[in-house]
Formats: structure tokens, sequence, C-alpha cells
């Protein structure tokens, strides 16, 4: 990591609707951010939640990032939920 950057962790949550956890998962996964994370890594869930991860090396903890954006009404059952959270390091 560069010398004074910040390391952020941005989560983004969504549920499909009851069946369509592999095509939201799928969608998540093939849609690009504008810019190349550190790392993304995607997750599922019980009850077809979908969950993506992108960690970013920033020199503001504020800084604007690419996210994932809200899916189609229809593949989804409720609004996107999101988290930002700066890393503390490793214990």
């Amino acid at each position: 990591m560069s010398a004074g950057a910040t390391v952020v962790a941005l989560m983004w949550e969504a549920r499909a609707v009851q069946g369509r956890g592999a095509e939201l998962l799928e969608w998540a996964r093939a849609h690009e951010l504008a810019r190349e994370p550190l790392r993304r890594e995607s997750f599922r869930a019980a009850g077809d939640r979908v969950l993506v991860i992108t960690w970013w090396e920033v020199a503001d903890a504020g800084a604007e990032l690419p996210e994932l954006p809200e899916p189609t009404a229809d593949l989804i059952t409720r609004a996107v939920h999101r988290w930002r959270f700066e890393s503390l390091g490793t214990d």
C-alpha cells in the first residue's frame, strides 16, 4: 500500500426475487466498474441474497468510488443495501 493511503471496502447487498438469486449473482459479476478495485469478491446466501465487496486504495477515505448500481426493479425485492468501511489493518 502507498504511504498515506487508506483501504476502503464497499459492500453492496441485494435480495433477488425468489428463485432468481443465480440471475442476480450473474448480473452483479457481469457489471463492470468505472475502474478496477484492488480486489472484488462475490458471495451468495440463503434467501436469494447476493453480496459484493470491493476494496480500494485511496488517499482520502471519503473519496468517491465506483459502485454497483441498483438492478432492475423486477429482479430485486427491496432497495440495495450499501456499507462503506475503512480498514484499520490486520490483527
